[in-house]
């Protein structure tokens, strides 16, 4: 698959992966519109890449991915501007133990939000041209993270909802694939504050800057390039991609297709 002139929409676009996602996109030939609360950033982003190459390939706006309305309301102007959508990035996401309610509430709603605000534009039932939907997850959705059950289960959540949509896709013929990234501790905000988000398991800091230490920690950059691989390769869905300082594999999981026999 292609990227020139494909449409990709990332959301949680301003900064770290999600910046990384729009980056290597846009310069792929995509015109990628940027989905964030961080308007100063979000608009920072879309003038620098739009300088690249002088072409308006990037578009900001502002949205709230716990707001179906504003998701809507996003996909339908990038619909209408740029003639459709070809590429989701459910990236937005928090890491929050204390606020536990309002990392579920982005990190597995959100994505189910986006996610199906998408469908009414891709969807090849609803007359759209098909796609791919990647859904930013995390190591710790198949090795749960000790200090952070919440996230954790956030994580592991979104691998089964990408898994479950790409054999619902494969049967009843939406024409998108959807798949999961799945990366390591990655050198963004949300690990640099990762202390004062533990809540009652603080206590677990030292144990969870050992495996920090132990593991590695990878760059945004090198998320974006698996990123790369699971929306150019038509072959990947249902996928969970690893990604680690040490490499990548794909989680090995059951087939996702179901004996309807």
């Amino acid at each position: 698959m292609s990227l020139k002139g494909k449409v990709a929409v990332v959301t949680g676009a301003a900064a770290g992966i999600g910046k990384a996602f729009s980056e290597i996109l846009f310069r792929n030939g995509a015109k990628v519109v940027l989905l964030d609360v961080n308007a100063d950033a979000g608009r920072t982003l879309m003038e620098a890449l739009n300088k690249e190459d002088g072409q308006e390939r990037a578009l900001f706006l502002s949205c709230d991915v716990q707001s179906e309305e504003q998701l809507k309301a996003a996909f339908k102007t990038t619909a209408d501007t740029f003639g459709g959508i070809d590429i989701l990035c459910n990236n937005a996401g928090i890491l929050n133990e204390d606020d536990w309610q309002l990392t579920v509430a982005i990190n597995l709603v959100g994505v189910i939000k986006g996610t199906y605000a998408a469908l009414e534009h891709m969807s090849k039932l609803n007359g759209g041209q098909g796609g791919v939907v990647v859904t930013t997850a995390s190591m710790a959705g198949i090795k749960p993270l000790l200090s952070c059950p919440v996230y954790s289960a956030t994580k592991s959540a979104v691998i089964g909802f990408s898994r479950a949509m790409a054999s619902a896709s494969s049967v009843v013929g939406f024409g998108i694939r959807f798949n999961a990234l799945c990366p390591a501790l990655v050198q963004t905000e949300l690990l640099a504050s990762l202390s004062a988000k533990l809540g009652q398991f603080t206590i677990l800091e030292e144990a969870t800057r050992q495996l920090m230490d132990k593991h590695g920690v990878l760059s945004a950059s090198e998320v974006a390039e698996c990123l790369l691989e699971l929306v150019t390769d038509e072959s990947k869905n249902g996928e969970a991609l690893m990604v680690s300082p040490k490499g990548k594999m794909y989680a090995a999981f059951p087939s996702i297709q179901m004996d309807l026999k």
